[in-house]
């Protein structure tokens, strides 16, 4: 009984030890920032790792990115649970289709090319793809337009783990519910994949858990938040959001690609 409860208290004190690799300081600023990471997710449907993958990484490698996909799997279920009914089924079907050619031909791409060119090309294609939408150009969407983002997608994914950009931009005229369900539908297929795919791996850690866990009440907040803000945000604001937040991600992958 003795050897049983010391066995446990040693556990315990060696998780102590290993949460604490984490300052308070740095909790507390891990804990703004996923706050503001999910209200700009459940106002605009995309955000969070854009948001918070980078910041976190600067903050302490430990936060990231593991943890912060842990983070976004209830929020994007949270998401198609609140405004279910305006998912863009048949969108999600060809853009998911897309999804798997684009993964493979992510693969490819990281055999024969560095990490650093490949950031580089996706970033100046998302860019790009803002500043056309942005200057007034009308994308109709259609079957193969669809399944060419969720390619488009599924590569920016599997090479940067930024793939919301592509199937943002692709909805960025549509109404707000339509936007944020289709997109974390969308979410929620890719985040389950990967999760299952680094569970078998065994790429997620017990600390990963914890520290997800332990930024959950922020996320909540912050969802929390995103649904007093979306009743309240203009459709050309939406819009802006999609833009700004794509822009992000796209400038993040040329910094990355600049200075590693």
């Amino acid at each position: 009984m003795i050897g049983i409860r010391g066995a446990i208290l040693g556990r315990l004190a060696a998780a102590k030890v290993e949460i604490l690799e984490i300052e308070l300081i740095e909790f507390a600023a891990a804990a703004v920032i996923v706050f503001v990471a999910a209200a700009a997710q459940g106002t605009v449907g995309l955000g969070f790792n854009i948001v918070a993958v980078p910041a976190m990484s600067l903050i302490n490698p430990l936060l990231a990115p593991v943890p912060q996909l842990i983070l976004s799997l209830p929020q994007v279920i949270a998401l198609v649970v609140r405004e279910h009914t305006e998912v863009d089924r048949t969108g999600v079907l060809w853009i998911l289709l897309g999804r798997l050619p684009g993964a493979a031909l992510g693969v490819w791409l990281l055999s024969v090319a560095t990490q650093g060119m490949l950031d580089m090309i996706i970033g100046l294609l998302v860019l790009a793809a803002v500043i056309v939408l942005a200057s007034g150009v009308h994308l109709t969407r259609n079957r193969s337009i669809e399944f060419g983002a969720g390619v488009f997608a599924g590569v920016a994914s599997y090479v940067s783990t930024i793939g919301g950009p592509p199937v943002a931009l692709l909805y960025s005229r549509e109404e707000g519910p339509t936007i944020r369900a289709t997109l974390g539908l969308v979410f929620l297929m890719g985040m389950s994949v990967t999760l299952t795919v680094r569970i078998v791996a065994g790429d997620i850690t017990r600390m990963d858990v914890v520290y997800g866990l332990s930024l959950m009440p922020a996320a909540a907040m912050g969802f929390a938040l995103s649904s007093w803000i979306k009743e309240r945000i203009a459709p050309s604001h939406l819009r802006l959001g999609v833009f700004v937040l794509s822009s992000l991600a796209a400038v993040a992958l040329l910094g990355r690609a600049a200075f590693g």
